[in-house]
């Protein structure tokens, strides 16, 4: 009876929280019968997670089940700490993860093959239908970064976005 009711419990905060999360250089391990990711901090080429005291600005952003990020190009300033306002407004899981397209791909075909993974990073956010969450980034370096919703299928079905990051 207590494994059944901790396995709920574990069910449970992995359905109603906002799960944050990045690349895979830790690995995956099993959790209650959850898998979950962890490991080292995303690839610094992209930024890094940001202190919610020094937030920038706030971009919105919604998850559909149209597979698409609105809005889908989002335009911020080196040196900026962005809170991203992320809501699921479909009927699907979705997740926002900021990266690059080579790290998305990889990370894709994992998904593919373990679908039920759950993630523990600081740059992707995962919302069950209806949950909003946020997510803190600082765009350290000038360039272009990839968005996209790495359950399995969404990316392929075009549910990406770009993030470029110009000169202050």
């Amino acid at each position: 009876m207590k494994t059944k009711l901790i396995a709920v419990l574990l069910t449970g905060i992995a359905s109603t929280t906002a799960i944050a999360a990045g690349n895979h250089d830790g690995g995956h391990a099993m959790s209650g019968g959850i898998q979950v990711m962890h490991g080292s901090a995303p690839n610094n080429t992209v930024g890094k997670p940001g202190n919610a005291g020094r937030v920038s600005r706030t971009v919105e952003i919604v998850m559909n089940d149209s597979m698409r990020f609105v809005p889908d190009q989002i335009n911020v300033k080196a040196g900026e700490t962005i809170r991203f306002f992320v809501k699921n407004t479909g009927k699907l899981k979705h997740e926002m993860a900021i990266g690059s397209m080579a790290e998305f791909r990889e990370h894709a075909e994992m998904m593919s093959k373990m679908p039920n993974m759950h993630h523990a990073q600081a740059n992707m956010i995962t919302l069950n239908p209806g949950q909003r969450g946020g997510l803190v980034w600082e765009f350290d370096q000038t360039g272009a970064v990839d968005v996209a919703c790495l359950v399995p299928g969404h990316m392929e079905a075009g549910m990406k976005a770009s993030i470029q990051v110009v000169k202050e």
